[in-house]
């Protein structure tokens, strides 16, 4: 699943730097860090809404429960 998140998150950040930790080794909540140059000048929670649209269909099929977002500028 990680590596998963990672290429969901790439298809709409595709220079994004992702590094995800699984918080409960149930696969399925996870902290995930993004660093793009697409967050340049963004507001954090665009940043965020970024994220969770890449995301999106991992959470309402249930892959995905939980996910903690820390986002960055990349640049």
């Amino acid at each position: 699943m990680p590596d998963e998140l990672a290429h969901l998150i790439r298809q709409k950040l595709p220079d994004a730097a992702v590094e995800t930790v699984d918080r409960t080794g149930t696969r399925d909540h996870y902290n995930v860090r993004v660093r793009s140059q697409a967050f340049s000048g963004m507001p954090l929670m665009d940043q965020h809404r970024l994220v969770y649209a890449a995301l999106d269909a991992a959470l309402k099929d249930g892959r995905l429960h939980a996910i903690e977002i820390k986002t960055e500028h990349q640049g």
